[in-house]
């Protein structure tokens, strides 16, 4: 970590594969922070565990998050890249948080009401405490910048609180991080649905490109892709359907609205919608193509991330270490 570079910290959920949304909308910009930032990124299985798991696999998207974060552009030499549950600061950190987190700050998480209703049978005390955990996460680097979506805009309030009332009674030391809002990628809707957002939890398969899905599939889901009676390619109000496909083939071409209206000048959707299959199952092949090289690589991968969460926990067991003294323990050591 270098003295004149602030430090990001993103955490990500051990989902499976990626969609198409997430990749053009968030992690196809992950890779160029690197240059100008320290960058650390946790699969952050800890926090899968709030909701019931499938041991198996929760190991097997693990691994696949871990390595498919590199064949998008993630370098294990440039940021650090590791599975939470593989530094043990982060969940002692979260204990002595927890002592300065007062019960009606978590009671008011709107996720935590939201978990609740989806899971019914399983409101647990982590689902509750959670939020404590991920400002664990982000205190335990001192992280200046943290890269978060608008429905985790309320954990990143909670984290600053704990730090903000954590240093007034320890005398000041954490860091209160601030929201990075990256460059805006495309906002990629459904296929089917398009005034909805593209998500991998559609019922309709058809809905959502996932970036390992084959060429074949990828122009299979476009071909059904919903569109208007219209017949022609404009991007314009109402044309939710075209516009979403001119926005996805804008992102993986490169090419402006007005661009592709005059590629496609005259030619019917059919053609239009087998263009942009083709566009984006030809843009996806390199992080296809390195996943497969990667996940079949499980040597290289645990050197990856047993480096990874080496180099992450020398850096919060020094903070760790300082936190405990604050608050009155004795020296280990």
């Amino acid at each position: 970590m270098s003295e004149n570079k602030k430090l990001i910290f993103s955490g990500i959920q051990p989902t499976g594969t990626f969609t198409l949304g997430n990749y053009l909308g968030a992690v196809k910009n992950w890779g160029p922070l690197q240059d100008e930032y320290d960058c650390v990124y946790s699969i952050v299985d800890l926090h899968a565990i709030t909701v019931r798991q499938d041991p198996v696999k929760l190991r097997q998207n693990s691994m696949q998050a871990y390595a498919l974060l590199q064949a998008c552009g993630l370098d294990p030499k440039k940021s650090i890249l590791f599975f939470q549950s593989h530094n043990k600061c982060h969940a002692e950190l979260s204990w002595v948080l927890s002592c300065t987190t007062q019960f009606g700050e978590l009671t008011r998480m709107t996720q935590f009401k939201d978990k609740s209703a989806k899971h019914a049978d399983n409101i647990n005390a982590g689902l509750f405490t959670y939020p404590v955990l991920m400002a664990a996460d982000i205190l335990a680097y001192n992280a200046d910048l943290v890269p978060i979506g608008i429905d985790q805009k309320q954990h990143l309030e909670l984290a600053r609180n704990i730090a903000q009332r954590f240093n007034q009674r320890y005398g000041e030391f954490f860091t209160l991080p601030e929201p990075y809002i990256p460059k805006a990628g495309a906002k990629i809707m459904s296929l089917q649905e398009p005034t909805k957002k593209m998500s991998k939890s559609d019922e309709n398969p058809n809905a959502c490109i996932l970036i390992l899905d084959d060429k074949d599939t990828i122009i299979r889901k476009f071909k059904r892709a919903v569109t208007d009676s219209e017949a022609e390619v404009r991007y314009a109000e109402g044309k939710d359907g075209i516009n979403n496909l001119m926005t996805i083939y804008s992102a993986v071409t490169g090419k402006t609205m007005d661009e592709i209206e005059a590629e496609f000048f005259g030619k019917g959707y059919g053609d239009f919608k087998l263009a942009v299959g083709e566009a984006v199952a030809d843009h996806l092949e390199p992080v296809r193509s390195e996943f497969s090289r990667l996940i079949n690589d499980k040597a290289y991968l645990k050197e990856c991330y047993v480096d990874g969460a080496q180099r992450a926990e020398r850096i919060t067991q020094r903070i760790l270490t300082k936190v405990y003294r604050k608050v009155g323990f004795v020296d280990a050591k």
